[in-house]
């Protein structure tokens, strides 16, 4: 069996990069050139599904990263990009801007089951291959002084749904189906599968 290639991680989650490492995935961190352009990407369109949002992010997230590695003429090596999005139903929960976005987020998950896609996409030369993650993730009742310690803490900051599983937040966390390294932000199942392909030629 061929050796996991080498990839560009289009991301700026420690996550990410933690789950590449466990996987023994040789990588280096490709950032966006404009940080502000990068986030405007995460806009979510009028009516969209968090299945259409968490796809169309991913790869326009591709699109940017494979317009950067040129840019800063990088040596030619697949480009891997996610995108993992909260939905509480048909309602897609971002990244809180603030405390009070975060205390809002938490306190519509409390005692609800909700769901987690994360969408991972690799350019390989013209080649792109895609693939996706489905959990469901089940909240205990929380507390409003639960909740208040929690978003205290700062861990809700700059996570989609406002919370991190594998921080603090799995101790409000009854049950999940589905992937566990998928809620973090990388499927391990799925992203390894799509690195065979692309080792394999």
């Amino acid at each position: 069996m061929k050796p996991l290639p080498f990839v560009y991680l289009a991301s700026q989650s420690p996550r990410r990069q933690q789950l590449l490492s466990q996987m023994a995935v040789p990588f280096k961190v490709l950032l966006p050139h404009d940080t502000d352009a990068a986030e405007a990407l995460e806009r979510v369109l009028p009516g969209e599904t968090p299945l259409a949002y968490v796809q169309r992010v991913t790869l326009l997230k591709l699109q940017h990263a494979k317009a950067e590695c040129t840019r800063l003429a990088w040596p030619s090596h697949p480009i891997l990009c996610a995108d993992t999005t909260v939905a509480l139903g048909s309602h897609i929960l971002g990244k809180p801007q603030n405390e009070t976005e975060a205390t809002d987020m938490l306190q519509r998950l409390s005692g609800q089951t909700h769901q987690v896609f994360t969408a991972i996409a690799i350019a390989n030369g013209r080649q792109i291959l895609r693939a996706l993650s489905r959990s469901k993730v089940r909240f205990a009742p929380l507390s409003a002084q639960e909740i208040e310690a929690y978003v205290a803490s700062q861990e809700p900051m700059g996570k989609a749904g406002a919370y991190g599983i594998q921080g603090l937040a799995s101790g409000f966390i009854r049950s999940i189906q589905g992937s566990y390294s998928g809620i973090m932000g990388l499927p391990l199942f799925e992203t390894t599968r799509l690195l065979r392909k692309v080792a394999e030629g």
